[in-house]
């Protein structure tokens, strides 16, 4: 099964743990035995456990790319979109690099899902039907539809000819208001959740009658010249050989925390206390100090180095324009070999705490306009400035001037304060270069 999972999205729904650089499905809520994970730890496992051959891509944006390389390691394949140009682009460009770069025949099917539902695995079960039935070659596109459990209006409606578990589908709709949605549930309508099956020669064929390219790489070399379009817009609803398949099972999008508290592994995570007297209340705490809770009831309070929520669970899904009055840098960033929290900010310096993983190590690089001063807190680890090597032991301090190229390879697990001098301190400033 060749799954492309899409993950590009950015925002701030999930507020204060989510932000422009910590989307959603890396937030980790999730249990899985006695461990957290996150909702892209938690599809990954679900559909190698449905097919443990399954070859899974994700399309993400480049600030995601360090994320899902600290989450998964180097278990599933990405496909980094230079910038973002919405979903067709973004599935055009997952395509031809599963062409040019992995090898994927044209006549083999290819499964496009969001990575963000909470599902059991029944769900990839349908996937893996959705691949079958692309297989077969009966519909140029084959989708998969919801079952609605109410008249919703916040997705959009496929509705088939039919009643059937695999249909031709009559006609596509836009998100309806309530009454409409439930003259679409009389035509046996389904919810449009985004999820489609294709052979790959039928989307190349589809991208190049679109887009004026030769291959993965010069598409990849001019995306940012790429209309912004939804693959629903530029191939779905102008295919007229579409069928659907209806899933009928649990499937939740936890796009809000009013949604996100229903599915969470336990009602707090984190130092939080709840009195007898809450009732229905969340709570998740990221920073190390106690949050108590006395007298809540039907609560979503949330706390990290980006904020604190307090909000009725139902109003919390109305945020967003009060969220985006609030203009704070990313504070927690996962990387590929680790992660960097934020401490403290002053006017000519930024506090952070570096947390790498055994065996990784940072791009070798250098600053312009700051200096760094590393205390080494616990493990071992290897510094190489400007090509001179040392090793770092707990209580070790180093400094790298402004201008000299650096890099710290973690031997053991490594934890490091870094303080960062200057009087322009940007995450612009810094330079990438090869090993020397």
């Amino acid at each position: 099964m060749n799954v492309i999972l899409l993950s590009g999205g950015s925002g701030k729904r999930l507020w204060p743990l989510s932000n422009d650089v910590r989307s959603k499905q890396f937030i980790k809520l999730f249990k899985n035995g006695d461990k957290y994970e996150s909702m892209v730890q938690r599809v990954y496992r679900q559909i190698t456990t449905v097919d443990s051959d399954a070859k899974i891509t994700i399309a993400t944006s480049k600030t995601q790319a360090s994320a899902i390389k600290n989450q998964l390691g180097e278990k599933a394949s990405i496909c980094v979109e230079p910038c973002r140009r919405d979903t067709f682009p973004a599935i055009a460009l997952a395509a031809a690099y599963l062409h040019d770069k992995m090898g994927v025949n044209e006549d083999e099917a290819v499964v496009v899902c969001p990575v963000d539902p909470y599902v059991d695995n029944t769900y990839y079960k349908a996937v893996k039907t959705l691949q079958e039935l692309a297989e077969a070659g009966n519909s140029n596109l084959t989708l998969m539809g919801i079952d609605p459990t109410y008249p919703s209006e916040k997705y959009g409606y496929i509705i088939p000819e039919s009643g059937k578990q695999v249909s031709k589908v009559k006609e596509f709709k836009e998100k309806p208001n309530t009454e409409t949605a439930k003259k679409y549930l009389e035509q046996n309508a389904l919810w449009n959740a985004g999820i489609f099956a294709f052979k790959l020669g039928y989307l190349l064929e589809k991208a190049h009658s679109i887009i004026d390219f030769k291959d993965y790489q010069d598409l990849f070399d001019k995306y940012d010249t790429l209309t912004k379009i939804s693959f629903d817009y530029a191939v779905v609803e102008k295919e007229s050989s579409i069928q659907v398949l209806r899933y009928i099972g649990d499937w939740k999008d936890v796009g809000t925390w009013n949604m996100m508290t229903e599915v969470m592994a336990e009602k707090t995570k984190g130092k939080a206390i709840l009195d007898e007297t809450c009732e229905n209340t969340n709570v998740v705490n990221e920073l190390n100090i106690p949050v108590l809770c006395m007298g809540c009831k039907d609560m979503i309070i949330t706390a990290s180095g980006d904020g604190i929520l307090i909000s009725d669970k139902e109003r919390s899904d109305y945020m967003k324009p009060y969220v985006e009055k609030i203009e704070t840098e990313a504070m927690y960033v996962e990387k590929s070999w680790g992660t960097y929290t934020v401490i403290d900010v002053q006017p000519g310096s930024m506090t952070v705490k570096i947390s790498m993983k055994a065996g990784e190590h940072m791009s070798y690089h250098m600053h312009n306009y700051r200096e760094e001063v590393w205390t080494v807190v616990s493990g071992k680890g290897k510094a190489i400035v400007e090509g001179m090597e040392e090793i770092l032991h707990t209580g070790d301090v180093i400094t790298i001037a402004a201008g000299y190229k650096h890099t710290v390879e973690a031997i053991t697990a490594l934890d490091m304060i870094e303080v960062q001098l200057g009087e322009e301190i940007s995450v612009a400033d810094k330079i990438k270069f090869p090993m020397e």
